[in-house]
């Protein structure tokens, strides 16, 4: 159930179990699932896997988005004390962002084929000629990385790179020669382990609830693979992850974390998407199994030995979201309660009868352990009657500490500051 508040973490999930006894909420109470007519910059959630509904509750929607044009009275929305600001417009599909450690901003233009970087509010184009790029990280860790990598949808590659460099010295030399592709979901992130010696490449699902065994294109599919940083696999890290659009390494405590979009098909309110911390080995239940241990009825009967081994992830999102980007808050504008707190940009559904997402949210950590609470950070994509001008994908903290967010439908590249209360 939705609530305002600035509470501490600790405070929140408090009163959110107080709140849930109060009004007397059941599990699998809608009251848990909310659309974007309640979302407001500000306001708390929490699901947990009491709240779930049974699979086919409601009929499975097909509500696709119409994209207009940003009517003239239509702005993102944020917290009070933050101000948005529009960065750049213009663009070409701007997807993932990541920040250089000299401060320059480099975006993923995937349809275009292309990355594309910022310095201030000149824009460069850095590398072209690549085939649906997402992923992106500079390598060595530190202030004076070699090499940029990207993730192209079917291989990873990289580029010789020196602080400051506008456009790329040489042609790509390819590091992963060939990732699992084709149908189904194209993003690979990938990011490398503290230490520099572990490179991990996230693929998502060719299908929506589709058995391995009988889909030889499945085959490490679904999964967060390990690479060596000259692209050696080493192994499947984690499984069972539908779509691990995002992935990041917490700089606090060294953790693999995702950004992850869970599947379709069984109604409105099932299955939450989830941001979690990534235990290494861990099968987080795709296709069989679903938040621990709730049965995919499609896929009733198969793998029983499964069922006690699916992990329940750290965050429940609504249902849909379609959660790509994240990032951890590592800069020092926003006020101190939000060091170290993860924000992740929500796409949007379209398998909802009443949307949800369009936003980015804000993950709040203690010590690098998440509550289950979100909240809802930057919103307003959304027209009151429904109508969708923005759809959030990439966010980054730029070398300021502002929030920079892409939006692949207005084309815009969006800034967010604290100004102060």
């Amino acid at each position: 159930m939705p609530f305002r508040s600035r509470l501490s973490l600790v405070a929140t999930a408090v009163l959110t179990a107080f709140l849930l006894v109060v009004f007397g909420l059941d599990a699998g109470d809608t009251a848990a699932f909310t659309d974007y007519r309640s979302q407001q910059p500000g306001v708390f959630h929490k699901i947990t896997p009491q709240d779930l509904p049974q699979p086919w509750a409601t009929k499975s929607a097909g509500n696709y988005p119409t994209i207009v044009p940003r009517p003239a009275n239509a702005w993102p929305q944020a917290p009070p004390g933050f101000k948005v600001e529009l960065f750049a417009s213009g663009l070409k599909g701007p997807r993932l962002i990541r920040t250089a450690p000299n401060g320059d901003v480099f975006i993923a233009e995937s349809y275009a084929g292309q990355i594309i970087v910022f310095r201030g509010a000149k824009m460069s184009v850095f590398a072209t000629g690549l085939r649906q790029p997402f992923g992106i990280a500079f390598y060595p860790n530190g202030e004076d990385p070699q090499w940029i990598y990207v993730a192209n949808t079917d291989s990873v590659v990289r580029f010789r790179y020196n602080n400051g460099d506008l456009t790329a010295r040489a042609a790509a030399t390819t590091v992963v020669e060939k990732l699992p592709s084709g149908s189904g979901h194209w993003t690979r992130d990938l990011a490398f382990s503290e230490d520099g010696k572990r490179m991990f490449v996230s693929v998502g699902s060719r299908s929506n609830a589709g058995d391995p065994r009988l889909y030889p294109s499945e085959l490490n599919r679904a999964n967060i693979l390990e690479y060596t940083p000259n692209g050696q696999f080493v192994k499947v890290y984690a499984w069972g992850i539908r779509n691990p659009a995002g992935i990041a390494v917490d700089p606090a405590t060294g953790e693999l974390w995702c950004s992850t979009n869970e599947r379709d098909g069984l109604g409105d309110n099932l299955v939450p998407d989830y941001i979690t911390h990534v235990q290494e080995g861990g099968f987080y239940g795709w296709p069989w199994y679903y938040i621990g241990r709730n049965r995919d009825p499609r896929r009733e009967g198969e793998h029983p030995e499964l069922k006690d081994k699916a992990i329940v992830p750290d965050v429940l999102l609504q249902p849909h979201l379609a959660s790509l980007e994240m990032t951890f808050y590592s800069g020092k504008q926003f006020p101190a309660a939000y060091s170290g707190d993860i924000f992740a940009a929500e796409h949007g559904s379209w398998n909802r009868s009443a949307r949800a997402g369009y936003e980015v949210v804000r993950v709040p950590l203690d010590k690098g352990r998440a509550s289950g609470v979100y909240e809802d950070f930057l919103t307003g994509f959304v027209t009151p009657d429904g109508r969708v001008w923005g759809r959030p994908v990439g966010v980054t903290v730029a070398k300021d500490g502002s929030l920079l967010v892409t939006d692949d439908a207005s084309n815009s590249l969006w800034s967010v500051k604290y100004i102060g209360r």
